[in-house]
């Protein structure tokens, strides 16, 4: 049954997130961390992404923006290696709630102006944004549709983002699985699950990629910013309820 549900979160996960720019991990994560223990979410989630991202690459490859990729990659990789590391030494709980209060904020400011406007990204600013994005995900997990806002304001049109995010996490979650490997945080229990979520991402990237291409621009954004406002509340509540349970 356990199977059967992740399964289920994974497909549904990448279909959604198809649809708006991101946020896989919204439905990974709780299904991970139910089934199989908080302690599995980063390198399951990690595995599962890794091969979820590059079956979008293929799906996308005409629309993938080099530039920003070149740009993005050296800060990500450092970064995901920090996180991957630290993710293995100790664990920071108020990370999340930090978090989870950006996304809502970010959703907040982006709704403000229908041109989603509100401030000018350059391509240099996914150097130090690859870096701290693939920092909190190494050690968390997840950071959802932390760059988002970035994708949107930078100017990619709806294919664009969902390609050359793909290619951007692609790296991140690469690296991130060869250092919980070398730190001895990655199981073949975890490596088992991890495949099976990246397996049943084939058909929600390929149904996804069937209804974004139906979508407006214009849609496309108001599904982002709200699901950027969606994840951001669903983290804040899941750390405050595992908070009131302590006590």
């Amino acid at each position: 049954m356990s199977i059967l549900w992740l399964t289920l979160s994974s497909f549904a996960g990448w279909f959604v997130s198809s649809l708006t720019g991101g946020g896989t991990p919204l439905l990974l994560v709780p299904a991970i961390a139910f089934f199989l223990g908080a302690a599995a979410v980063p390198p399951v989630l990690t595995i599962s992404m890794l091969l979820g991202h590059p079956q979008r690459i293929v799906l996308y490859w005409r629309d993938i923006d080099w530039r920003l990729m070149w740009w993005y990659l050296p800060g990500a990789i450092v970064g995901a290696i920090l996180g991957a590391f630290v993710y293995t030494q100790i664990q920071l709980d108020w990370l999340p709630i930090l978090l989870a209060l950006f996304l809502i904020v970010a959703a907040i400011s982006s709704s403000l102006d229908k041109k989603l406007d509100f401030f000018a990204v350059r391509a240099w600013y996914f150097l130090p944004a690859g870096l701290i994005f693939a920092f909190l995900s190494g050690l968390i997990g997840s950071t959802g549709p932390l760059l988002n806002p970035l994708y949107l304001n930078y100017g990619l049109l709806k294919e664009q983002t969902i390609a050359t995010k793909s290619v951007h996490l692609f790296v991140v979650h690469l690296v991130k699985v060869l250092t919980y490997a070398i730190c001895g945080a990655l199981t073949l229990e975890y490596l088992k699950f991890g495949c099976l979520l990246g397996i049943a991402a084939l058909p929600g990237n390929w149904l996804g990629q069937i209804v974004l291409r139906k979508l407006t621009q214009q849609q496309f954004q108001q599904f982002a910013v709200a699901f950027i406002a969606l994840s951001g509340i669903l983290l804040l509540g899941n750390e405050i309820a595992a908070a009131i349970a302590k006590f």
